[in-house]
């Protein structure tokens, strides 16, 4: 899609680049959020959570958002990291979402043109076991131009036919003897923790105090409206007081809402969604490949990132623990089945060098009576209490943006007040004035860095010469810097090796072993920017760790 050049230059740019690094310190966050009232507190870092609390801050209110434990470390670091409009929403009939979900798409890419990339999509054509059957895919043909015309020619690509050899050249080890050809369009993809990181962040630069590690342990209640919350940080006790208190903690909600309401039913239906990581060498593809899973109705996709290849996902009821959601041995072998009938790859358990498991915050109850969590709507939903909270639910990381943007449109109703949404042409801090093929086209360092911070990678480069070992990689075969974490400390609110090397970086996910050796540098790294004694050090490279192997753990154990 071609953007004809602007008489002016946009007030939305401008005010979204900064001359010097975005430093928050922990410290001052904590005293901002003691000192103050706040026309809008936002209980939950997770992506809509976020969006919400830029959107209010770009509209004049201020703002508090308060996360407690990590921003994105719930489901929006646990997606499937795609920004999509769902193929899958048209065979549902929700039209409406696939339109407004292709709008938001290409809102965030350029928006967030340093962390949303686009992406192509293969779908195989086999004359058996496949997703398609060569007259099935002549319908989906027809389901693509709908998708394509919805708003999918915004990304500057329609979908195309695929002959043998392009399907081969994209993905070399597909059984050919199966296949007829394919089909490919385009969609895009994000590193979902940064990308909610960085909407925290851009919510801080227009002047929201945003914290992790806060949790909301109460409600404070005037004349039997909610006017604020009781957060606990860092072992104190801080009242918030605020003229409306949003809750969006995604599948917590239910929780959050009792605080409110001790008569609140339940509204979110936990969908558990897994992904397992295997080496790019074992199964070598471009961009992603969707594959079938024998006997199972869900098509599985084979995503590459960089030098491993992300397999996912399921989508199944979930009753468990909400605070400890993992991927099990019977997960990683449905998904492996799935990978292994579709290519000749033989990957057994022992190539599984990462795996994450996530809970979508479906609007729906807990008994199923709306069908398979397959087939339930990622439509959202706003309500307003009769204490004046807003909680909003469901959704998808896609549609975010516009989250935030109606639940502040509920919020302004609460303070009786008016305002107008600035955030559907306002850049994330990084990506005005970001080239996504300049930068990629100068390798590197430089090209590492861009597409994690963007234009705000000079900010992090800038720490070499403070110290030259910087430079280096926290740990040796990894491509993430040790500037990275001293960054991450002084600029992301990191306050831990998980932060670090779960969210931060991607480490965990992507090389989970070679994580589990830089967890001691991390340590030391953040011990001199935060001043952390020994024991406390040890201690969170001995949780890391721990948690890593219960992880493995979970994952390798056979139910008898």
């Amino acid at each position: 899609m071609i953007r004809l050049p602007e008489r002016k230059a946009r007030s939305e740019t401008r005010n979204a680049i900064r001359r010097t690094p975005l430093l928050l310190d922990r410290g001052r966050q904590v005293e901002r959020l003691a000192a103050r009232p706040v026309d809008v507190l936002v209980v939950g870092g997770g992506v809509t959570g976020c969006y919400t609390a830029l959107d209010a801050a770009t509209r004049g209110l201020s703002v508090a958002l308060v996360e407690r434990d990590d921003f994105a470390s719930g489901t929006s670091s646990k997606s499937s990291k795609m920004v999509h409009g769902g193929l899958r929403y048209i065979e549902q009939g929700n039209l409406p979402l696939v339109r407004r979900s292709l709008l938001e798409r290409q809102r965030f890419r350029r928006n967030a043109a340093h962390l949303v990339h686009r992406l192509p999509f293969v779908f195989p054509v086999l004359t058996q076991d496949g997703v398609f059957d060569p007259r099935v895919a002549k319908a989906f043909e027809g389901l693509l131009w709908t998708y394509d015309l919805a708003g999918g020619w915004r990304i500057g690509r329609l979908h195309q036919k695929l002959t043998v050899p392009e399907v081969l050249t994209r993905a070399p080890k597909l059984r050919a003897d199966r296949l007829k050809g394919g089909l490919l369009y385009y969609d895009s993809r994000t590193d979902d923790a940064r990308l909610t990181l960085t909407i925290a962040r851009t919510a801080a630069h227009f002047g929201a105090t945003v914290l992790n590690g806060a949790a909301c342990t109460g409600l404070i209640r005037e004349g039997g409206r909610v006017r604020g919350a009781t957060v606990e940080v860092d072992g104190r006790a801080v009242e918030v007081r605020a003229g409306v208190v949003v809750n969006a903690t995604g599948v917590w909600s239910d929780t959050v809402d009792v605080l409110s309401d001790p008569a609140h039913e339940p509204t979110v239906r936990p969908a558990k969604g897994v992904h397992i990581v295997v080496p790019w060498t074992r199964l070598p593809i471009d961009g992603t490949v969707t594959v079938p899973v024998p006997g199972r109705a869900r098509r599985a996709t084979c995503t590459r990132w960089g030098d491993v290849v992300v397999v996912g996902t399921t989508d199944t009821d979930y009753s468990g623990p909400l605070d400890e959601v993992l991927c099990t041995n019977e997960e990683m072998r449905y998904l492996l089945d799935g990978a292994n009938t579709a290519f000749d790859a033989d990957l057994t358990p022992a190539d599984v060098v990462g795996s994450l498991a996530g809970l979508r915050p479906l609007v729906g109850a807990k008994d199923g009576k709306e069908g398979a969590t397959l087939d339930m709507s990622r439509d959202h939903r706003i309500t307003t209490d009769a204490h004046g909270m807003v909680t909003v639910t469901g959704g998808k990381l896609t549609t975010s943006r516009h989250m935030g943007e109606l639940v502040v449109d509920e919020a302004l109703k609460v303070l009786g007040r008016k305002a107008a949404c600035r955030t559907a042409r306002l850049p994330l801090l990084g990506a005005a004035g970001y080239d996504a093929e300049a930068t990629a086209a100068t390798g590197g360092t430089g090209a590492h860095l861009g597409e994690r911070y963007g234009t705000e990678a000079r900010f992090v480069a800038a720490l070499f010469a403070e110290d030259a070992s910087l430079a280096e990689p926290i740990v040796e075969g990894s491509a993430y810097l040790r500037a990275e974490v001293v960054y991450a400390a002084r600029c992301e609110l990191a306050r831990s090796v998980d932060d670090v090397l779960s969210r931060r970086t991607r480490m965990r996910l992507f090389a989970r072993d070679l994580s589990v050796k830089a967890a001691p540098e991390v340590g030391r790294l953040l011990q001199r920017e935060l001043g952390l004694p020994d024991d406390e050090v040890a201690r969170q490279v001995r949780e890391y760790v721990s948690g890593v192997d219960r992880e493995k753990t979970v994952l390798m154990e056979e139910l008898s």
